[in-house]
């Protein structure tokens, strides 16, 4: 047991958060390093600012890697109009999760960079899912498996 005046303590204290904090730290660093070793993209500061700043990740990817809307909507594995990948950059739609990794893939990022705004098949196309469960029901009704 020690006795000591409180604010020592709490200096004490104080030193072992930061020291916690310094090691945590050191091990996000380390493992972004192991990362961009290991093929991660390094994205500029501008562009991370940008993401930060809360612009669309689509149109900031897009543009960091000099793509157009029309080259990108049309790249190998996306395959949608550039009026759609428009409205997806403007917030007036969203897609689906499956297009949003289509779509980082086709930029060389990581899936994450573009997941806060994807969102279900559901919400993304509401009355397409309506009209496969309808279907998939009446296939069912059809076979008497309802």
């Amino acid at each position: 047991m020690a006795i000591l005046p409180r604010a020592e303590y709490e200096r004490l204290k104080e030193i072992e958060r930061e020291s916690l904090e310094d090691s945590g730290t050191a091990r996000l660093v380390a493992q972004a390093k192991r990362d961009v070793v290991d093929g991660a993209p390094v994205l500029p500061i501008e562009v991370v600012e940008r993401l930060a700043s809360g612009e669309n990740p689509i149109r900031v990817l897009r543009q960091f890697r000099g793509l157009t809307q029309a080259e990108l909507a049309t790249a190998e594995g996306v395959g949608i109009t550039q009026n759609y990948l428009s409205d997806l950059e403007t917030g007036k739609r969203k897609g689906p999760f499956e297009l949003h990794r289509k779509i980082a893939a086709s930029l060389g990022v990581p899936f994450d960079l573009l997941s806060s705004i994807a969102v279900s098949m559901q919400e993304a196309d509401p009355q397409r899912v309506a009209t496969q469960r309808k279907a998939v029901a009446e296939t069912r009704r059809s076979r008497g498996q309802e």
